[in-house]
């Protein structure tokens, strides 16, 4: 009896994990888009160096970072996933968030500090385990910035 109610219990509790998960990685989605829009203006690349025209301008170290925590159900799927082998999705969507988010910070500081673009961009990733519990991705993003 006592395993039937918990059997009970869990199924709906997983669901209403999986939909309120959906929720807020959609309206982080949404939040970032708006975000990267409105810093459209400020140019970024990897090249190392920078331009003659604007190499005698002022510059200056910008980064960001973020961390986008995973929760248990994609910790299950991606499981299952390890299981069968193949393309690791609900990782991929927890990359690429904690990527933009990344890159969004450190061009916010960009223009904060009136920077027309940021050269040099480099990316650093890394996984936060926990013991028994779900995870997460961190993203560290640097460059150097250039003012306009």
């Amino acid at each position: 009896m006592g395993n039937v109610l918990i059997q009970l219990i869990s199924v709906p509790l997983i669901f209403i994990g999986f939909v309120t998960g959906k929720v807020i990685e959609l309206r982080h989605l949404r939040r970032l888009a708006l975000r990267e829009a409105a810093l459209r203006d400020v140019g970024i690349c990897n090249l190392r160096k920078i331009p003659v025209e604007l190499s005698e301008r002022e510059s200056f170290l910008v980064t960001g970072s973020a961390v986008i925590a995973t929760d248990h159900f994609k910790v299950f799927a991606a499981g299952l996933r390890g299981l069968f082998g193949g393309e690791m999705k609900t990782y991929r969507s927890l990359m690429s968030r904690a990527r933009r988010e990344a890159v969004v910070r450190m061009l916010e500081q960009a223009r904060q500090l009136n920077a027309g673009s940021v050269w040099n961009v480099r990316l650093e990733t890394s996984t936060i385990q926990g013991k028994r519990r779900p995870g997460g991705i961190e993203v560290f993003v640097y460059g150097t910035a250039v003012k306009r």
